[in-house]
């Protein structure tokens, strides 16, 4: 009799776990949706489930297996969804499944909704859908067996059709269809149990074709609040930054492109960066929002009372020029803020730019949704939000290059335009003989004074540039709570030997004509990327 304990078992199997570490599947066969002649059309050639993707998993003592991974269906009832999915180890399992893998998530790719499963509190916490024993997240598992588990999500605020599939080192699962159902389709019967013990996890010799696990599906009424979170994004140009969340969006205006140094008298250059801040607000905010908040910040050199008092007097400044471009169509507000926020860390060997980044005017409003801005060619560069429809799912995909740094190679695939963000994927593959820690250096490319909280973990240093404009693109954030943020960048820790992990980055899309971007990835160099 083959014989499985709760600690060799898979612990914690949330679909989190169950997707982990997977490594890249190489491949696209789903065209790029701008090249089809219509909107139906491209519809109409869209693939439909299964998606297969298979890769490797992170095991207790640096181990990794081979599984796959099939998702079979992604339903919805007008609360919640319903992704199942089956998965297959296709080697036996030596140990515990991690818990350092990078988090499942569905995103709505055009408003940059992220949904996170839902969790059963009254179970332990544990996540909604299939279990073996109820509140125990130990999941008996099967070499070579097919298992199908179900999660559960909020549904989506927005009317979508469409959602992406990530985390947990598969990469991207773009276009996967939403079916709109009255009752969520029954899981079949569940057999689990004659065949393995819930004490002992001991297993019969034999065990049929498919093993199906009980079903927890959530309690209509439940508050998902927390389990939907908002993406945030940051593009950086020349005169002017962008930093849009939700319906949320700053445009930082940098002060010395507007005022001399440590005066508030605006400069001749001043008057036709507020004309094209003027045009951006004109086509950003909605017809319900009256009110724009102008924010003055200054570096950290000087006593608190005379930066705060510099900072209020730009505000001012700011709003007066502001006033004239939009005549009275909304109520201008003004705080300063001295240097209590600084963007960049200032102190260190790119002290100078630090100081300069952090001196800036910030305009903060409320965007009107549906709002990009993309053909606003007299506003600002920065706060264009190119839109474009979900991806078409692909399972072929080859790398355009290969980085080396040290003992590590970089796979570095084409980025994926899906919705309004561009997906990066790279593989990391260790070329030693022994297990070794990823260490991406993230320093050595770093700009200059760059934002400190867009520049942090493993893939979270990672930057592109649009090569015409000069326009560079940070990884996006994800709010998860109030004032709590996580990179959308995967982090990869220990690499077995030989084997390639799969890490994705998420930057905001660019315009549609711009079909390459320069990756800078960290101390691997940079690269020209094509993006499908």
């Amino acid at each position: 009799m083959t014989t499985r304990t709760p600690a060799a078992a898979v612990a914690a199997l949330t679909l989190g776990l169950l997707l982990s570490s997977c490594a890249l599947l190489d491949g696209s066969t789903g065209g790029d949706p701008t090249d089809a002649p219509s909107a139906q059309a491209s519809e109409r050639q869209r693939p439909t489930p299964p998606f297969v993707r298979q890769g490797r998993m992170s095991i207790e003592g640096g181990n990794d297996v081979t599984f796959e991974l099939t998702v079979t269906g992604l339903e919805h009832d007008g609360e919640y969804l319903m992704l199942e999915v089956t998965h297959n180890y296709l080697e036996d399992l030596p140990g515990s499944v991690t818990g350092r893998n990078p988090p499942v998530r569905l995103v709505d790719p055009v408003s940059g909704e992220v949904l996170r499963f839902l969790h059963d509190p009254q179970s332990g916490d544990e996540p909604y859908g299939t279990h073996f024993v109820p509140g125990d997240p130990a999941m008996p598992t099967h070499e070579g067996l097919p298992t199908t588990l179900r999660r559960y999500f909020p549904a989506p605020t927005q009317d979508v059709d469409y959602l992406t599939l990530t985390g947990a080192g598969i990469g991207l699962v773009p276009g996967i269809p939403l079916t709109r159902v009255d009752a969520f389709t029954p899981a079949p019967e569940p057999n689990a149990h004659e065949y393995i013990d819930p004490e002992t996890f001991a297993q019969e010799p034999e065990l049929p074709d498919e093993i199906w696990y009980p079903d927890n599906p959530p309690p209509p009424g439940l508050d998902t609040a927390d389990r939907r979170q908002t993406m945030e994004s940051f593009v950086d140009g020349p005169t002017a930054s962008t930093t849009r969340a939700g319906d949320q969006e700053t445009i930082a205006l940098h002060a010395d492109e507007m005022f001399a140094f440590d005066d508030s008298e605006p400069t001749a250059d001043a008057a036709q960066t507020i004309r094209a801040g003027a045009q951006t607000l004109r086509s950003h905010i909605g017809p319900r929002v009256e009110e724009i908040t102008i924010v003055g910040h200054t570096d950290g050199v000087g006593s608190d009372t005379h930066n705060q008092t510099l900072s209020q007097e730009r505000a001012e400044a700011a709003r007066a020029l502001l006033e004239r471009e939009l005549d009275g169509e909304f109520t201008l507000t003004i705080e300063g803020r001295g240097s209590a926020e600084p963007l960049a860390t200032e102190g260190g060997p790119d002290d100078e730019q630090a100081r300069a980044r952090n001196r800036r005017v910030e305009f903060t409003y409320q965007v009107s949704p549906g709002a990009d801005g993309s053909a606003d060619t007299d506003g600002l560069a920065s706060a264009r939000r190119h839109v474009a429809e979900p991806a078409h799912f692909f399972d072929e995909l080859e790398p355009v290059t290969t980085l080396i740094h040290d003992d590590v190679d970089l796979h570095v695939y084409p980025m994926v335009r899906d919705g309004a963000y561009a997906f990066q994927m790279v593989g990391l593959q260790n070329s030693t003989l022994s297990p070794l820690e990823a260490d991406l250096d993230v320093d050595a490319s770093a700009v200059p004074g760059g934002p400190a909280q867009y520049t942090q973990g493993t893939l979270g240093g990672f930057r592109v540039q649009e090569p015409d404009t000069g326009l560079i693109r940070y990884v996006v954030r994800i709010r998860t709570g109030d004032g709590e943020y996580e990179d959308f960048a995967d982090r990869i820790n220990e690499l077995a030997t030989g084997e390639q992990y799969l890490a994705l980055a998420v930057f905001p899309a660019p315009a549609p004509d711009v079909t390459e971007m320069t990756l800078y990835a960290g101390a691997f160099g940079q690269v020209d990327v094509p993006v499908r």
